[in-house]
């Protein structure tokens, strides 16, 4: 046996244990010592993506098709054009992805039947990365990919056809069937019997859709399943950084922010390049653990990285802006994004319970109220109880704001009890917070203290810094609005009346440098970008001349 031949072994055995470095190294020597044939180009290929060398990737993938293409094999060509129109996609290249896809289903439609078909089928009509949401029904399109799956014996066709089933019968409000069905596509998973790309497609459309509906028990069991997926086989692509996004996402809701937020930024960074949609979505994790502290600057740059990266950063941009002070930017956003989104029944819901907050401070109770009823009728046709819990909350802080604090008390203590057996301390004490202010209103400021104290030393640790200023007004102890120093509101103030810097400076009997940085430190603290959003700050908090503060 040559040299070459020993290599050649040596990586077509790596690339079938799942060991990409090793199969890429041995590919990369015969690669060097004499040309590769498409298909284990075509497997050298995957390995680049796979490891997050893209360019790799789509190098050894396009050179690939043009040899199967001219060696007259134009299944393989079509699977393979297939493959380069995903990764392109992901990429956030719509223009050469789409033209591979186009090319693969030029190449597959005078081909009998086969798998290709059931696999272009399942991108281009089921997947909702790729598939026009307008174009047919996705659950007849989920169904013909099971069918071809079960026909030609694919069993990544038959897993990838129930979980586009599933997963569409989720988002129309059938949760129990949706989920029912994603969890029998998950066992094939499990069971090795799914091609490795779709088997982690799998797993991250999985834990999001358990994420979106809140169901934590099922989150955590495929993340810890997804980390064991990707340790068997260690990669810096995709894969590894989205199961970072959803370690992010449990970190977060466990009150464990510093994980959450080195998981995110780290998922940021492994993801760039790769997919746009994923890194969207770290970015969107990162600029939540950043709001929930109160780092209304850093998460204003996180959202705005997130919609450039082409990901919708509702609804935490519409908190973003509530904590903001920017009440009617909040509640219009939210209500766009509501609109924008459809009759999909999971984002419904996370809009729902960011709006009933929003309408809550703005005052606004015929919203607040139909948002609760809607949120409640989904939440009573979810599986598990962290849902329920949302909605629960919502009703609470609603009959709260419309003066019937009577009514909020028996759902914010069911929240509340909820929430500490889910062990999501952050909501835990939000609630708590709410309830204070039932107890309160019902004169009973013995118990109200009480869940003060509880909920004081959760924000402290968690950094929660806006939730630990409202806990500290209501005891009585107020710091200054968006934390800012005596001669900060001094210099805000005369800023809201239109002062310029040299005349703030002369009034204070200040230099202009340190006017200058007091102004850089009030911008910072409040997460604005210019002088008129910091004099609308000092207005709706009442920091002008003559109102208390």
């Amino acid at each position: 046996m040559t040299e070459r031949s020993s290599l050649l072994e040596q990586a077509q055995a790596a690339y079938g244990l799942r060991d990409w470095v090793a199969a890429r190294d041995a590919y990369d020597a015969v690669a060097a010592a004499g040309e590769l044939d498409a298909e284990d180009r075509y497997a050298l290929g995957r390995c680049c993506w796979r490891l997050g060398d893209v360019e790799a990737g789509t190098r050894h993938l396009a050179e690939a098709h043009r040899v199967v293409l001219d060696g007259g094999d134009p299944a393989l060509a079509a699977h393979i054009a297939l493959d380069l129109g995903i990764f392109t996609l992901l990429r956030g290249d719509e223009p050469v992805g789409s033209g591979w896809l186009a090319r693969a289903a030029r190449l597959a439609e005078p081909l009998p039947e086969g798998p290709i078909h059931g696999y272009l089928a399942l991108v281009l009509e089921v997947e909702p990365e790729f598939a026009d949401p307008n174009d047919g029904d996705v659950v007849d399109a989920a169904r013909r990919v099971q069918e071809l799956g079960r026909r030609h014996r694919d069993a990544t066709l038959v897993a990838s056809g129930l979980h586009g089933e599933g997963r569409a019968r989720v988002r129309a409000g059938e949760v129990a069937a949706g989920l029912a069905l994603m969890d029998e596509a998950m066992t094939a998973v499990l069971a090795g019997e799914v091609d490795e790309d779709f088997a982690g497609n799998l797993y991250c459309t999985t834990i999001a859709t358990c994420h979106d509906l809140g169901d934590l028990h099922r989150m955590v069991r495929w993340t810890q399943a997804y980390q064991r997926w990707i340790d068997a086989s260690p990669s810096a692509g995709l894969f590894a950084g989205d199961c970072r996004v959803h370690r992010a996402q449990l970190f977060l809701l466990r009150g464990e922010w510093g994980d959450a937020e080195a998981e995110a930024t780290r998922a940021c960074e492994q993801l760039a390049g790769i997919s746009t949609i994923n890194a969207g979505e770290a970015w969107y994790e990162l600029g939540e653990v950043r709001r929930c502290r109160g780092d209304l600057h850093g998460a204003e740059e996180a959202y705005e990285i997130v919609h450039r990266l082409g990901v919708d950063p509702q609804p935490g941009l519409a908190l973003l802006r509530l904590a903001q002070g920017r009440t009617s930017a909040a509640a219009a956003a939210i209500a766009a994004a509501l609109l924008a989104c459809g009759q999909d029944q999971v984002r419904r819901a996370a809009l729902r319970v960011a709006q009933i907050r929003i309408a809550v401070a703005v005052g606004d109770q015929k919203v607040a109220e139909e948002a609760c009823d809607e949120l409640e009728e989904f939440a009573a046709r979810a599986v598990g109880p962290s849902l329920a819990a949302q909605a629960t909350t919502a009703r609470g802080a609603v009959a709260l704001a419309g003066h019937r604090p009577d009514q909020a008390l028996g759902p914010l203590r069911t929240a509340a009890r909820t929430w500490h057996e889910l062990d999501v301390p952050y909501e835990a004490a939000r609630t708590g917070v709410l309830l204070a202010r039932a107890y309160a209103a019902m004169g009973d400021h013995d118990a109200a203290d009480r869940e003060l104290a509880a909920a004081a030393p959760v924000f402290a640790r968690l950094g929660a810094q806006l939730d630990a200023a409202e806990v500290a007004a209501l005891q009585g102890d107020a710091p200054r609005p968006g934390g800012l120093s005596d001669r900060e509101i001094e210099v805000l103030a005369l800023v809201a009346e239109g002062r310029s810097n040299p005349e703030i400076a002369e009034t204070l009997v200040i230099s202009r440098r340190t006017v200058a940085r007091h102004v850089s430190n009030i911008f910072s603290k409040l997460g604005v970008s210019s002088r008129t959003e910091a004099a609308r700050f000092a207005f709706d908090h009442g920091l002008l001349p003559g109102d208390p503060h």
